[in-house]
C-alpha cells in the first residue's frame, strides 16, 4: 500500500511571499481562450495572466481538443491561476456577466475599437481565438465589443500568446497607475481561503495560512530589475 504524501514544510518568506502575491491579483482581470489549438500558446498566455496578478482564465473547447498545458512554457503559473472550462462560448459568456464583466473580443476588423482606448481598471474579460480562424462568429457577435491592437508593419497579426502579454500588461499599467495593486480585491477571509488552496496545491501544509497575516509581506519583484551601479 501506498504511504500517503506528507505535507512539505515551507520557510516564512515564501509563505508571505504567496500571501503578497494573492493580495495583488486583479479578480477583474481574466482572458477567454476559445480554441487555441497549439498547447504552448496556452500555456504562455496563462503565464502572462500569472505574471499581471490575473486571477483566472475561462476555456472554451468546441473544435479543437482540450490542451495539456506544457509545464515547462507555463513555468507552472497553471498552479496559480483558477482555470475554468466552459461548453460554449455563450455559458461562458454569461458566467462572467454574471460577476459583473465586460466582454471584449479581439479580432481585426474594420469596426475593431482602439485597444488602447479601453479603460482596464474595470472588470474586463479579453477573449482570444485560434491560432488561424481567430475568435469564432458567436465569440464576435456576443462580446461587449470588438477590439484589435494598432499595428505599424505589412504583416498584421501577432502570434496569440504574444497579443496576450501586450494586451495584459496595457491592463497591468492602467491598473497600476490607478494604484490597484497597492489595495486587494478579497476580504481577508477570502485570502486566507484562497491562501490555503495555493498550499494544497503546493503539498504544504494549509493550516499554516492564517500566520501568513502576521509577516511582512515582500515587495513585487522582476528578475530583470535595473539596478544603479
Amino acid at each position: 500500500m501506498n504511504e500517503p504524501k506528507q505535507n512539505r514544510p515551507i520557510t516564512e518568506r515564501r509563505l508571505a511571499r504567496m500571501r503578497g502575491t494573492l493580495a495583488r491579483r486583479q479578480p477583474g482581470l481574466t482572458v477567454v481562450i476559445e480554441n487555441v489549438h497549439d498547447p504552448h500558446n496556452v500555456s504562455a498566455v496563462l503565464r502572462s495572466c500569472d505574471a499581471v496578478g490575473a486571477a483566472s482564465a475561462h476555456l472554451v473547447y468546441t473544435i479543437e481538443e482540450m490542451p495539456l498545458i506544457h509545464s515547462g512554457v507555463a513555468a507552472s503559473a497553471q498552479r496559480w491561476i483558477d482555470v475554468h472550462q466552459h461548453d460554449d462560448i455563450d455559458a461562458c459568456y454569461q458566467a462572467l456577466r454574471g460577476t459583473g464583466f465586460s466582454i471584449y473580443a479581439t479580432e481585426l476588423s474594420h469596426d475593431a475599437a482602439d485597444f488602447y482606448e479601453l479603460d482596464l481598471t474595470r472588470p474586463t474579460a479579453l477573449v482570444f481565438g485560434n491560432e488561424t480562424r481567430g475568435v469564432s462568429e458567436d465569440a464576435s457577435r456576443l462580446a461587449d465589443g470588438r477590439v484589435t491592437i494598432p499595428m505599424m508593419g505589412m504583416v498584421e497579426s501577432l502570434n496569440i500568446s504574444v497579443a496576450c502579454a501586450v494586451s495584459m500588461f496595457e491592463a497591468s499599467r492602467q491598473r497600476r497607475v490607478a494604484g490597484m495593486y497597492d489595495t486587494t480585491g478579497w476580504n481577508e477571509g477570502e485570502l486566507e481561503e484562497r491562501l490555503r488552496e495555493w498550499l494544497v496545491r503546493e503539498r504544504r501544509d494549509p493550516s499554516v495560512a492564517s500566520s501568513a497575516f502576521e509577516a511582512v509581506v515582500p515587495r513585487a519583484r522582476n528578475r530583470y530589475e535595473f539596478r544603479e551601479e
